[in-house]
């Protein structure tokens, strides 16, 4: 799955939303930034990964009638994970959701800021069966 292209911008700010299928979520969501080249080969910028066992585990509480912006937990960044710093799960219009800063590996520099929620589809059997 691919963004658009943010031509000659070196902060670019993509504000997409994207709708993933998560078969497993023991394995996480691997991103990969590349620059656009026009005549040679797009350049890797850096990459990064989503563990959602943290924000499964928020979401699985089942939480219900909180006020907007109340934090149910803090993730700290780790060797184990690729935030940059302190990252929460956030009740928001009805439901969880957690806003991160990925740091970048294999670059000199550089960050993603995503943010995260899970969406039941139907048909599927949802969290329910999932252990953590």
């Amino acid at each position: 799955m691919k963004t658009r292209v943010i031509k000659n911008n070196c902060n670019p700010t993509w504000n997409e939303e994207m709708t993933l299928f998560v078969k497993n979520v023991e394995t996480p969501i691997q991103l990969t930034v590349f620059d656009k080249d026009t005549f040679t080969v797009d350049d890797k910028m850096g990459e990064a990964e989503i563990d959602f066992k943290p924000f499964l585990k928020c979401k699985k509480m089942e939480m219900k009638n909180l006020p907007n912006g109340c934090a149910l937990k803090r993730i700290q960044p780790s060797r184990t994970n690729y935030l940059s710093e302190e990252s929460s799960c956030i009740w928001k219009d009805g439901d969880v959701i957690q806003e991160m800063i990925l740091r970048l590996k294999n670059v000199e520099k550089g960050e993603l800021v995503v943010e995260i929620e899970w969406v039941d589809v139907i048909g599927f059997r949802g969290l329910s069966h999932v252990k953590l």
